[in-house]
């Protein structure tokens, strides 16, 4: 048992003053530090510096751990000219981002107070890398392959995959699904992958509506992405629309990436099955596609969270920066309400969107958290601060353990 101690914590939108935090895997009381010790008089007690702010650990629900080597190789500004660059340099990218590559990135992401993150695994490289993460991790198998004629072969890869997932027994370990995307998986392959899902309760996750070519390809076969097809796979129409792709989902809630080529009818399908939208802003700005439309979202009672996407489409892995990019980013929404979105979108939102017992400071909640150090008292504008302001991270708690120290 621990008890600590900052000047303030940071519970859902407001902060406390004059409380401390018992904690061991879980967090268990949150009450002044006499009442605390009195109760728990064996607990290890930490008194952090003045203007100590405990926060909850950050969440970055969807990232490309496997894509770390990239920095200066892959073309940005254009979505189609990104993909022919990934598949140019796909080989070379994954080769030369071994283990140590992997871990760096993951280490990057420790210091930035990522204390959970959603690994989407394309090939299982990163399987053993992710089973050693200090951070909670939701290893997301990801499935992709729209020719028929390949289904069986690719879909024992993917559950190879999804059972050496399943066999990792660490605390803090989830396995999960990934659907590529409407236009890039078979629908009978989709079918597969989520009676897999229904019946092992996975988490599921897709790729949807990221660019132009993906709206002009599933509405009509045809667009950029034409031509691609044609030459590359001998493709002459999509496998599915994206209503079909949609469908397949009823009954499930699934965390749809990107999403800023949906149209009406699409968002409504989204609210009306809970689906989660996982905001990407640096990663559309890179690659030439919309900006996400928030406000649409929140009108129809989406819930959307943020998150980094890889480095193969952003330059690094910090939800500090990436909801700083947003915060400009919209810049017709209210300042202070939308910082204060932003910081719930990596935090409880995003844990909700998982299905995970974290994500804010809260009594039962695992004690997944960071000590920032500020400059002097917060306001009620902290939320902007928090975004603006890079504050030194001294600690991060992952599971009641301390991961990270920066004193």
């Amino acid at each position: 048992m621990q008890i600590i101690t900052p000047h303030y914590i940071l519970m859902r939108d407001k902060v406390s003053t004059n409380m401390s935090v018992a904690f061991d895997k879980t967090i268990k009381k949150i009450a002044p530090f006499d009442e605390l010790i009195e109760e728990f008089q064996t607990a290890k007690v930490t008194t952090l510096r003045e203007n100590s702010l405990l926060m909850p650990g950050l969440i970055n629900a969807h990232v490309h751990i496997e894509f770390s080597g990239n920095k200066t190789e892959l073309s940005y500004g254009d979505f189609m000219g990104w993909l022919y660059s990934v598949i140019e340099n796909r080989e070379d990218l994954i080769n030369e981002c071994g283990k140590e590559c992997m871990e760096k990135a993951i280490d990057a992401m420790l210091d930035s107070g990522i204390t959970t993150f959603g690994a989407i695994s394309s090939h299982g490289m990163d399987l053993e890398v992710c089973e050693n993460a200090a951070q909670n991790v939701v290893f997301f198998n990801e499935l992709i392959g729209s020719q028929a004629t390949m289904a069986d072969a690719l879909f024992t890869d993917f559950t190879s995959r999804v059972d050496a997932s399943k066999a990792v027994k660490r605390e803090g370990f989830y396995p999960a699904v990934a659907i590529h995307s409407p236009y890039s998986v078979h629908p009978v392959l989709i079918k597969k992958a989520l009676a897999i899902v229904k019946n092992e309760k996975l988490k599921l996750t897709a790729h949807f509506m990221e660019s132009e070519a993906e709206r002009n390809w599933l509405d009509s076969s045809d667009g950029d992405f034409k031509e691609f097809f044609e030459n590359l796979l001998k493709q002459k129409s999509n496998v599915s629309d994206a209503k079909e792709f949609l469908d397949h989902f009823d009954g499930h809630n699934v965390l749809l990436t990107h999403v800023s080529n949906a149209n009406e009818s699409e968002l409504e399908t989204i609210s009306t099955n809970k689906h989660t939208v996982i905001h990407c802003p640096i990663s559309n700005r890179l690659l030439g596609n919309k900006t996400l439309n928030i406000k649409n979202l929140n009108d129809k009672n989406i819930r959307w969270i943020v998150a980094t996407d890889g480095l193969s489409s952003n330059y690094k892995l910090d939800l500090f920066e990436e909801m700083k990019i947003s915060l400009f980013m919209h810049s017709d929404a209210p300042l202070l309400d939308f910082a204060n979105a932003l910081i719930r979108g990596v935090t409880i939102d995003a844990a909700q969107a998982l299905g995970l017992n974290t994500g804010e400071i809260a009594e039962g909640k695992n004690a997944d958290m960071i000590i920032l150090d500020l400059d002097k008292e917060p306001n009620e504008e902290l939320a902007i601060h928090l975004i603006l302001h890079r504050y030194n991270i001294s600690k991060v708690y992952i599971n009641g353990e301390l991961k990270k120290e920066n004193n």
